[in-house]
């Protein structure tokens, strides 16, 4: 068996107006609420970061992507804690035979400034997948007013994941 294995995770969501003023929900971001007046559209909670993560670490094992194993056609999967996809994702991570190295992560937006929230992000992530918060890297980046993103109407995440034998 390889002793380790990568996984990239991405995940991108239009952002609007929260309601009742538009469609947005909550903006929750790594599992943290962040106050901002637009919020993402999505099936979940729609946390981008969360979903990214939990790609990420699917990846890495081969198995189906988030869309395939929580699918946004399914009732029951509206507004759900994204932090419940994630734990199942290091639930078969482990039941493989595999922990996490490191994860490195890129959260790309215009706001809410992410350097505020990233020891709070990086906490609760470490928190539901059990690892040390050292094994993981924020970054924020900005599209410099290119594109949705760079104009605020959507906000996108990268993510690599690192696995390692147990």
């Amino acid at each position: 068996m390889v002793p380790c294995r990568v996984g990239h995770g991405y995940d991108l969501h239009r952002l609007e107006p929260v309601a009742p003023a538009g469609a947005g929900r909550p903006f929750i971001l790594g599992g943290v609420r962040i106050e901002h007046e637009r919020g993402p559209v999505g099936h979940s909670d729609g946390d981008v970061l969360l979903h990214a993560v939990t790609d990420a670490i699917l990846g890495a094992l081969g198995l189906p992507d988030i869309g395939q194993l929580f699918p946004d056609t399914d009732p029951a999967h509206d507004g759900k804690d994204s932090a419940i996809f994630l734990q199942e994702a290091a639930r078969r991570m482990r039941a493989a035979g595999w922990e996490v190295g490191n994860i490195d992560m890129t959260v790309v937006c215009e706001r809410p400034k992410i350097g505020p929230h990233k020891q709070a992000i990086v906490a609760r992530i470490s928190h539901i997948l059990g690892v040390p918060a050292a094994n993981l890297n924020l970054k924020g980046k900005t599209h410099e007013k290119v594109d949705a993103v760079g104009e605020g109407r959507a906000i996108e995440t990268h993510v690599v994941a690192l696995l390692v034998c147990r």
